[in-house]
């Protein structure tokens, strides 16, 4: 299975115990980034410095390489339990197995007649874990690998972060609560909008299709006749309207007649979790770092009030899973930062804001950060 992330099989309880060994320190290499584990016996590795989260968070996208399909994964609340079938790799020792874990990546690999074999590989696990208190051993034919998640209330649905996990493993963050799709393209929001709604299976909702059954008329024609002020007034009464609404998605209209354009017309988004699809011209991770910085402090922009703001460089239509995928990590990092923003969607800082930004400066390649917004700095 090959999987492109862009940033993000339960199975009942084995009949198979947990077999732990104790461990000298000639069976495995431990510091305080990530454990690497070549054993000739069964492993299990402790320590106290286990990576937590840390608030600067930075991901990059990877693509997770699993050799087949052919593993199981559970969700045991506190820990994951990964089994990789060995089969036909004819391992002839502990000596063989290499499992490589950090705080969000794994590698497992094996020697085979002198060559490495990888059987998983990513850098993006479905959230962190405590990597030096993994464990792994092997079963008749299988190889087992328990790793401890940081957030034991968190279910995974699987071992990796991607589009399917994500759509699946949002529902238990959102809790309901809509999400609204703000920037200064209507097509890019709707497009988005629809392909998140789909994904988690709530219902899409576009302003725009909204506005016009209403004034039997197009925006455009609207904008000509009566203005953009008028437009962003109706789309205002509008998104009163749906701020009651759960399990929605809502794709906001772009340009000067949107009414998120307008900082005194954003009370309604706060129903919900707002992204901002913001286009840039930056050719790099630092300028567009730079630039969204810029606009988080520029008040006047009142797109940067929204929770999540997501970087494109250009546009195409081929990107929409993945701009969506990005959007959806974002949504992610920002609950599990704050647990109680699905009830009261703030943080309880004063005069602050949490964030979290994602850049697409290239295709599929995402990285996600959080920020701290202290209003009056």
């Amino acid at each position: 299975m090959s999987t492109i992330t862009a940033s993000l099989c339960f199975l009942s309880g084995s009949k198979n115990p947990i077999k732990t060994l104790n461990l000298s320190p000639s069976n495995s290499i431990t510091n305080s980034n990530s454990v690497r584990s070549w054993s000739s016996q069964v492993i299990k590795t402790s320590s106290s410095n286990s990576n937590r989260l840390s608030f600067n968070c930075r991901s990059a996208s990877t693509i997770p390489f699993v050799s087949s399909k052919n593993y199981e994964f559970s969700d045991g609340s506190s820990e994951v339990e990964l089994r990789l079938q060995l089969g036909a790799q004819d391992i002839q020792s502990y000596r063989d197995i290499s499992v490589d874990a950090n705080d969000n990546s794994l590698k497992i690999r094996i020697q085979r007649y002198g060559s490495l074999i990888t059987l998983i590989e990513t850098d993006h696990l479905f959230e962190k874990i405590k990597p030096a208190e993994t464990i792994w051993y092997i079963d008749d034919d299988q190889l087992v690998v328990n790793l401890k998640k940081q957030d034991p209330d968190l279910k995974w649905p699987d071992i990796v972060e991607s589009w399917d996990s994500l759509t699946v493993g949002s529902l238990q963050l959102l809790q309901g609560t809509a999400i609204f799709i703000v920037g200064d393209s209507t097509e890019i929001n709707e497009t988005v909008a629809r392909e998140i709604a789909v994904g988690i299976g709530y219902t899409p909702l576009t302003t725009k299709e909204l506005l016009e059954t209403y004034a039997k008329q197009t925006i455009d024609s609207w904008v000509l006749t009566e203005g953009s002020d008028s437009v962003a007034e109706a789309e205002s009464a509008i998104l009163e309207s749906l701020s009651s609404h759960v399990r929605a998605v809502v794709a906001t209209l772009g340009g000067q007649q949107g009414a998120a354009r307008r900082a005194d017309k954003w009370q309604h988004l706060y129903a919900g979790f707002t992204v901002w699809l913001s286009q840039t011209e930056a050719t790099d991770e630092d300028s567009a770092k730079e630039e969204t910085r810029r606009h988080i402090q520029d008040a006047r922009l009142a797109y940067s009030k929204a929770d999540v703001v997501v970087k494109l460089q250009g546009w195409d239509s081929d990107q929409t899973k993945s701009v969506a995928q990005a959007s959806l990590r974002a949504i992610k990092q920002l609950v599990l930062s704050d647990k109680n923003l699905p009830e009261q969607n703030t943080i309880n800082c004063g005069s602050c804001q949490l964030m979290v930004y994602c850049f697409m400066l290239e295709r599929d390649t995402v990285r996600c950060f959080l920020e701290l917004k202290i209003w009056g700095l």
